[in-house]
């Protein structure tokens, strides 16, 4: 009788809700004239953009998470000569965040421009995609493919201090309300963020899609290992966020002028 009393009451009590988050958009530099034709597949081979350097902030339930950590090592800065640039921690500071405040931060995939900064956090989580670990920590596979020993030696470090976090695969959660999900295989296996925020739930494409034009056009990116599958995150994508325009891609200089802006160089998705 007491047993069945106490499930009664356990079927009454609702689990804690998760936090809702307030999510930024903060740009750190530009890479500017970029050929389109590299960010789309079909794109006009004469039209260019000024591509958008971001990290996404979330913050809520006692968390500062970051997705993705841009990039400061010399030779990036060095080959790729960035416009209007700052370090990914001196960028989110506009939002008065320090370095060590940073709880999480969710690397969408290795490339340089994503994961390089990830050790200017020094008290964070770093979470990455199990099989994009594995796979990139093999030297024959980081050639020639936007993924660097440095930050493969960087990951490592982290690993050793006990801070990065290997996820196991598609919708997966992180942080209360903060799912991941396998990308469009952009890289070996790429990942996108959900959260939840005031107004419904935001997506966080990062490199699973470049730009409004890849969503809206349903345009594969021009670099990834399967356009069926790229099409495919981005239509899911659609289907997660509670609003077309809650779905965010990765380097778009209309992000920074679609949201609010709350400092320069910031802007929250709302």
């Amino acid at each position: 009788m007491l047993s069945s009393l106490l499930i009664s009451l356990s079927l009454l009590v609702s689990p804690t809700p998760p936090p809702v988050y307030r999510a930024y958009a903060v740009q750190y530099g530009v890479l500017a004239g970029f050929p389109k034709r590299y960010l789309m597949l079909g794109a006009d081979t004469t039209e260019r953009v000024d591509v958008a350097l971001m990290v996404w902030v979330l913050r809520g339930g006692g968390r500062t998470i970051l997705v993705d950590a841009g990039f400061y090592r010399d030779q990036f800065m060095t080959q790729w000569k960035p416009r209007d640039y700052v370090r990914p921690s001196e960028a989110v500071a506009r939002l008065g965040i320090k370095p060590g405040d940073v709880t999480d931060v969710i690397i969408s995939h290795s490339h340089w421009d994503h994961a390089d900064g990830a050790d200017l956090f020094p008290n964070a989580k770093v979470w990455v995609q199990k099989t994009e670990y594995e796979f990139y920590r093999d030297p024959k596979n980081q050639a020639n493919t936007g993924v660097y020993p440095a930050d493969m030696a960087m990951f490592a470090g982290i690993a050793k201090a006990g801070r990065l976090m290997l996820v196991a695969g598609d919708s997966q959660t992180v942080a209360p309300g903060v799912v991941v999900y396998i990308g469009g295989r952009h890289t070996k296996e790429s990942q996108y963020v959900s959260a939840p925020i005031q107004g419904g739930t935001v997506v966080i494409a990062s490199d699973n899609a470049y730009l409004y034009d890849n969503l809206n056009r349903k345009r594969p990116i021009a670099a990834t290992w399967d356009t069926l599958s790229n099409l495919s995150a981005q239509a899911r994508m659609f289907r997660l966020a509670s609003e077309r325009r809650f779905v965010i891609p990765g380097h778009d200089p209309l992000v920074m002028t679609r949201f609010p802006v709350v400092v320069p160089g910031v802007v929250e998705i709302k």
